[in-house]
C-alpha cells in the first residue's frame, strides 16, 4: 500500500469511513445516504456535497470502482486497497475503544 494514500485516508472522517464501510457491497450515493442515517440512528447524515466529493476522490486514489449503472445512478464498490484501508481504520478504532476501556491490544 501506498504510504501516501495510508497517511491521507487512516485517520479516516467519520463520514468517510461510512461510506467506504457501506460499499462492501454494490450502492449508490443516495443508498449509502440512508444506509448511514438508518446505522447511525440519524447522529450522522452526510450531504449531497460530501457524498459526492468524497465517492469522487476514493475512486480517484482508487478505494472504490465503478460497478455499473442502475436507473441513472452510479454503483461502486470497495476494491482490495479500499478493503485494506478499511482493516487499518477498523483496527484503529477498536485500539482506541479498548484503551478508553483500560484494556491493552496487541497488533
Amino acid at each position: 500500500m501506498d504510504s501516501k494514500i495510508r497517511r491521507i485516508y487512516v485517520p479516516m472522517t467519520e463520514s468517510g469511513f461510512y461510506i467506504l464501510f457501506c460499499l462492501q457491497q454494490p450502492q449508490h450515493g443516495y443508498g449509502i445516504s440512508r444506509q448511514v442515517k438508518q446505522m447511525t440512528g440519524g447522529d450522522l447524515i452526510i450531504s449531497a456535497g460530501t457524498m459526492y466529493g468524497t465517492l469522487s476522490k476514493m475512486e480517484k486514489d482508487g478505494l472504490i470502482a465503478f460497478e455499473r449503472e442502475e436507473e441513472k445512478r452510479k454503483l461502486y464498490q470497495i476494491t482490495e486497497l479500499g478493503r485494506e484501508i478499511l482493516s487499518l481504520e477498523i483496527h484503529r478504532i477498536e485500539r482506541l475503544y479498548k484503551n478508553s476501556k483500560g484494556e491493552s491490544i496487541h497488533a
